[in-house]
């Protein structure tokens, strides 16, 4: 069987398609910059936030800081999830998401050109459909770029802060096929969960695979990586179009305009 034959995909996609992707640049009136993004039935919502000072260890360091924080709505899931603030501290998958988000868009960003300040992502999750920290990991970027073209407007900050997009996407192998874009159903049945984040250069930034039972080869590695590639060209390309159709492309040192 080739890789990608097989049985239908729940909504009919091609094994290297990616779910419809729609965005809402400035979703949030108060916020430097916010994305409502809607991967497949997946939607996230991320605000990007300026703070005048940066974290206690960096204070008289000339250097700032980008970090994340992430959340899923009691409903975002077909049972209720009670909100984490109720057991007095963020689960252990929470705390690995919004590092992997802070992680992700630091990657990109010319922390020295901040200046001493700190940029916070939130990421809340309105709906979870599969694919949630990786949506995170896109629209954060796209938030991001919204808040520093702002500031950069208005003089606050430098406007090359941002050196490159970043993006992410999940894939898997489900009844042998590899499958790009995971939904939930997808996800839940893999024999391998991967996700992969990555650069708009093709750089890497971190790349997460997980075998649910028998270990996969190094050859299948390799070619979840090579599919999320694919995918995460396609989701930078909406990255920069969707900037460019903002206005946001100049002054970002990406060459978006």
């Amino acid at each position: 069987m080739n890789e990608g034959e097989g049985a239908a995909r729940p909504d009919g996609r091609a094994a290297d398609e990616l779910r419809p992707m729609k965005v809402e640049l400035g979703y949030l009136e108060w916020a430097e910059g916010s994305a409502l993004l809607e991967m497949g039935k997946t939607r996230v919502l991320v605000a990007a936030s300026y703070e005048s000072r940066p974290p206690r260890w960096l204070q008289g360091t000339g250097t700032g800081w980008v970090t994340a924080e992430y959340a899923m709505l009691p409903r975002a899931t077909s049972v209720r999830t009670p909100r984490e603030v109720k057991a007095g501290r963020p689960s252990g998958r929470t705390q690995e998401i919004q590092r992997l988000v802070g992680r992700s868009l630091r990657g990109v960003t010319a922390l020295e050109r901040l200046g001493e300040c700190t940029i916070v992502i939130d990421c809340d999750v309105l709906q979870a459909d599969g694919g949630t920290r990786t949506a995170s990991i896109t629209a954060g970027y796209l938030a991001l770029a919204q808040a520093v073209g702002r500031l950069a407007a208005d003089g606050v900050l430098e406007g090359d802060v941002l050196v490159d997009t970043v993006a992410a996407v999940s894939a898997g192998i489900v009844g042998e096929r590899m499958l790009l874009d995971l939904c939930y159903e997808e996800d839940a049945n893999a024999e391998v969960d991967f996700n992969v984040v990555m650069t708009g250069s093709g750089g890497l930034v971190e790349v997460q695979g997980t075998a649910e039972g028998t270990p996969f080869s190094r050859e299948r590695l390799n070619a979840l990586v090579d599919l999320c590639a694919g995918g995460i060209a396609r989701l930078t390309e909406f990255q920069r179009s969707t900037l460019a159709g903002a206005g946001l492309g100049l002054g970002l040192g990406l060459g978006l305009g």
